[in-house]
């Protein structure tokens, strides 16, 4: 049995999907969950990671644990797993845990406490991703504009497809990652207005491309996130380091394909822009 936290995530849910497809039994774990959300044969248990305690029936007979960075008790998380008779725990942390550790100082946290577990551990540190250009969906549907900051610097932002593919061959195959840290990226950088421009062509629709200023983008990010974080996205956003520029060879090592490209990922999410 292998736990997947944020099963009705973006990775979560691919996750869940590739471990099924292989056969292999699953719990999802969601805040808000039901059977109607996954596939067949699946058990959904509704669980919250910042309330640790309550976590035991979700744990309960599983062998591995795919966890997000969560509440603010990765050492109660763990703990409960470890009392569950989990052996091996996959973390998705954040690139910025290592390259702005200061920034990122939650994540930094779950991987400290990861690490230090006494479980058999892979991290996953992903790169932006692919579906932060949900964001836009409102406003490319309503008036075919996007808006961002930092219009032509790029990064190389990851199919959370790909990342779910790496979860999942860490699941099954614990060994061959034991003690692995893997950074993952897409295949190239790509700019905000490159990837505005991508979903026009996935569209067949141009797509007005607006860019914002940092202060407006300070101002909108502030409404969903805490400051630091804030501070440490637009930094990666409009300063990056070379190795938050580079393109990370961890995911076409550990799947022996290239990633998805972000045109890609454009193509096959078009009818949420539509």
């Amino acid at each position: 049995m292998i736990v997947v936290t944020g099963a009705t995530g973006n990775v979560g849910r691919a996750l869940v999907g590739l471990l099924t497809e292989a056969g292999l039994p699953v719990t999802a774990v969601a805040r808000h969950i039901t059977a109607a959300d996954v596939p067949p044969g699946v058990r959904a248990v509704a669980a919250d990671l910042a309330e640790p305690a309550g976590l035991r029936p979700a744990f309960d007979g599983a062998r591995a644990l795919f966890l997000l960075v969560a509440g603010e008790d990765p050492d109660g998380i763990l703990a409960a797993a470890r009392d569950a008779g989990i052996s091996q725990v996959v973390l998705l942390s954040s690139q910025g845990a290592g390259t702005r550790p200061r920034a990122y100082q939650h994540p930094a946290r779950f991987e400290a406490a990861v690490r230090e577990s006494g479980l058999d551990w892979t991290v996953l540190r992903s790169g932006g991703m692919a579906t932060n250009a949900f964001a836009w969906a409102e406003s490319i549907r309503t008036r075919r504009g996007a808006e961002a900051p930092f219009g032509d610097v790029g990064l190389p932002f990851v199919d959370p497809e790909d990342v779910a593919a790496v979860a999942a061959a860490a699941l099954r195959e614990p060994g061959a990652h034991l003690g692995a840290t893997h950074t993952l990226t897409g295949p190239a950088s790509t700019t905000p207005r490159e990837r505005a421009a991508a979903i026009a062509a996935a569209l067949g629709e141009p797509v007005r491309f607006t860019e914002q200023t940092r202060a407006q983008a300070h101002e909108q990010m502030a409404r969903f996130m805490p400051l630091p974080a804030v501070e440490g996205t637009l930094a990666i956003l409009g300063e990056p380091t070379e190795e938050e520029q580079r393109v990370s060879p961890d995911v076409e090592r550990v799947l022996g394909r290239a990633p998805h490209s972000f045109d890609a990922w454009a193509q096959r999410n078009a009818p949420a822009f539509r």
